[in-house]
């Protein structure tokens, strides 16, 4: 009867420790909301950097943080083809990145986040989410300062970084197909 106690104690800790250990990685899992979360958070620092260029701010180094905080770079390779590129269709690099978002290094940059934007408007097709990574598709909508909206088609790839942080290692933008 003591063994078999001693069983049922041990086996009940272990269901237990077990369980335990499916809660934790459950909970860092990557949830929809936190994909809605980083969307958010996306377009709230376009319309930001806007903004600072409009009334004279630090622009790029609110589109440095922007990079540093959004995306992988540093953590894993990222895959960034922006809307606007056509001669130099990739950006591998951080640099290259804020060349886009701010003018740069790369020649034919304009600097698409200092448009200004004053709303960015995600529509997701589809979210899925895995343990670690996720991945959303869809368009967004870019609100200029008259008011009109710029439709961009979007595929959106995310990691979890060791720090718990979610963050973009895929960005791929389009503009839609238009028969000419």
């Amino acid at each position: 009867m003591n063994a078999m106690k001693t069983w049922t104690i041990t086996t009940i800790a272990a269901a237990t420790a077990l369980a335990a250990t499916q809660v934790a990685a459950s909970s860092d899992s990557i949830t929809k909301d936190e994909i809605l979360a980083a969307q958010q958070a996306w377009g709230a620092g376009i319309v930001a950097i806007g903004n600072a260029k409009t009334s004279g701010g630090d622009y790029v180094g609110i589109a440095k943080k922007h990079i540093d905080d959004l995306y992988a770079y540093g953590e894993s390779p990222v895959l960034f083809k922006p809307t606007k590129a056509a001669a130099n269709q990739f950006r591998g690099t951080e640099q290259e990145a804020l060349s886009y978002f701010v003018k740069g290094i790369v020649s034919e940059d304009k600097g698409f986040a200092i448009n200004p934007w004053t709303k960015v408007r995600f529509e997701n097709e589809e979210i899925m989410t895995d343990s670690d990574s996720a991945l959303a598709m869809g368009n967004y909508y870019f609100t200029d300062s008259a008011g009109s909206e710029v439709k961009v088609e979007y595929s959106f790839g995310y990691l979890r970084a060791e720090t718990g942080e979610l963050l973009i290692n895929l960005h791929h933008s389009s503009l839609p197909y238009s028969v000419k």
